[in-house]
């Protein structure tokens, strides 16, 4: 059964500045608890990871998952390659800068879907998909804002 969320967050950086935090995917273990482990598998000419093996642990599961992203200037998406614990996993960061009302604040909205080919209780899948949400918004303004002050 596939599941999906959205969660929004503004950010006090720039699109640039947010995507090069998220870029850094050798780091995420750093601010997202679920992941363990991140290894770039293959970069594209611009230096921004295209393929990336990652190790993550969630309800009480860890798998290694290989993820490949689509990079523009005001958004990042990824794709599932290949999981043991999931079937699907489509998710992305879509960056609106706020512009004149403050040029130094963005909207980031994230969208996740997965389907697991595991069988999990819909309350626990849930409860683990919305503490994934919050990280992958609120712990990454931490992130950008901790980067920012130095």
């Amino acid at each position: 059964m596939a599941v999906t969320d959205r969660r929004e967050v503004v950010i006090e950086a720039t699109p640039e500045e947010i995507l090069d935090v998220i870029a850094d995917v050798e780091a995420t273990p750093d601010w997202s608890p679920q992941y363990q482990k991140a290894v770039i598998l293959e970069s594209y000419p611009d230096g921004r990871p295209k393929q990336v093996e990652m190790t993550v642990k969630a309800a009480g599961l860890t798998d290694v998952m290989v993820i490949e992203y689509t990079w523009t200037d005001n958004s990042v998406t990824w794709t599932l390659v290949k999981s043991g614990q999931l079937k699907t996993q489509d998710a992305g960061y879509t960056l609106t800068p706020l512009g004149d009302t403050d040029p130094e604040k963005t909207k980031v909205a994230f969208d996740m879907l997965i389907d697991l080919s595991i069988p999990m209780p819909g309350f626990l899948l849930k409860r683990t998909l919305k503490g994934g949400m919050e990280t992958a918004t609120d712990g990454l303004r931490k992130q950008v804002l901790k980067l920012k002050k130095g």
